[in-house]
């Protein structure tokens, strides 16, 4: 059976068609989510896209963790039972549900940073990076003006500690992030949040490569190995 991966809309979502269709490249159903319908329609994981989510009043994120669907995502996800991918703005709104640790701040340029980025993959233990390797570099797409990972130092210690640390900016910092963080995971590795954009490293015709892809299949073959129920 198809997998079905459910991807969420929000009033000013820019990123949720590119990310429907990494989904389906990958191999599954993507499946639409309005965020306010509280029903997740049975999906089997759930990918948080990028854009600006209620237009980022208060703090980018922090409406959108209200919304009706969150009601039914933030319990199954926490229980590690729901695999969730968080980009960019979906990294924003996972942070503010309290699903990951840390917080995401202005560059530290202050200004808004678009380009191809090389990120170093630093777990192959979540759902969503089983397919590559712990070291391998990545070049996938970085857009945002407010992707600067913070957290407290004993926070930072404990994730590292705890391998919770998904990808890291290879290179240069772009954004100012604290230790080079461009992703996290929860402690049940079920939730991923990272800042770059994998969706828009898919196809060779419209990225900077097809690096990207693997956050997707990663998933897949992760839902494929769950024991029944899980």
């Amino acid at each position: 059976m198809t997998a079905r991966v459910g991807v969420v809309t929000f009033p000013g979502s820019l990123d949720d068609k590119d990310a429907a269709r990494a989904v389906a490249l990958a191999g599954a159903e993507p499946v639409s989510l309005w965020h306010d319908d509280a029903d997740l329609k049975g999906v089997d994981a759930v990918v948080l896209p990028g854009g600006f989510s209620y237009g980022d009043y208060l703090r980018c994120g922090a409406i959108a963790r209200f919304a009706p669907l969150m009601s039914e995502l933030v319990p199954a996800a926490r229980s590690g039972a729901l695999p969730v991918l968080g980009i960019c703005n979906g990294f924003q709104i996972l942070c503010e549900s309290h699903l990951l640790p840390g917080a995401l701040t202005r560059n530290s340029s202050l200004r808004f940073v678009n380009r191809p980025q090389l990120l170093r993959v630093e777990s192959s233990a979540t759902a969503w990076t089983g397919d590559y390797t712990e070291g391998q570099e990545i070049l996938v797409v970085l857009k945002s003006g407010e992707g600067s990972y913070v957290a407290d130092e004993e926070t930072l210690d404990r994730i590292e500690a705890e391998g919770r640390v998904v990808v890291r900016y290879a290179g240069s910092d772009p954004n100012g992030s604290r230790r080079g963080i461009a992703g996290v995971t929860n402690e049940h590795g079920n939730v991923v949040g990272l800042m770059p954009h994998p969706e828009h490293a898919v196809e060779a015709l419209t990225g900077p490569s097809t690096d990207g892809l693997g956050f997707f299949t990663s998933v897949l073959a992760h839902m494929a190995k769950a024991p029944a129920g899980v």
